[in-house]
C-alpha cells in the first residue's frame, strides 16, 4: 500500500465549462496532465471577503505526477480567471498498473 505516491489528482474549480475546457486542453497539450474530467455543475460554498458565498462552478479533476505539480500550478495561475483559484493535489496511493503506465506515457 502507498507505493505509487508520485501520482496525484489535482482539483480545480472554474466559473464555467468554457474555462474548464480551456484549462484542460492547455494542460493536456503541455503534457502536465494525463487526463481531465469536468464535473458540471457543482455548487460551492466558501468564505470570501468576510461572508459565506455560494457559486455554481465546474470541477476539473486532473491526473498528473507530483514532480509536475509546481509547473502545473504555475500554468494554472495564468490560465485561471479567479484571484485565488482552488488548486489542490491529492495523492494517489494505488492504481491499476496499466493505467499508471498509460499516465507515464501521456505526461512529460
Amino acid at each position: 500500500m502507498g507505493t505509487n505516491t508520485n501520482y496525484i489528482i489535482v482539483l480545480v474549480t472554474t466559473p464555467n465549462k468554457m474555462e474548464a475546457e480551456k484549462i484542460a486542453q492547455s494542460l493536456l497539450t503541455e503534457k502536465l496532465i494525463a487526463c481531465a474530467n469536468i464535473i458540471n455543475p457543482v455548487i460551492s460554498f466558501f468564505h470570501w471577503s468576510g461572508k459565506v458565498e455560494r457559486a455554481e462552478e465546474c470541477l476539473v479533476v486532473m491526473k498528473s505526477r507530483l514532480d509536475l505539480f509546481g509547473e502545473l500550478a504555475e500554468r494554472l495561475k495564468g490560465l485561471h480567471s479567479y484571484e485565488v483559484p482552488e488548486v489542490l493535489a491529492l495523492p494517489i496511493v494505488e492504481g491499476s498498473k496499466a493505467y499508471l503506465e498509460w499516465m507515464d506515457q501521456a505526461l512529460k
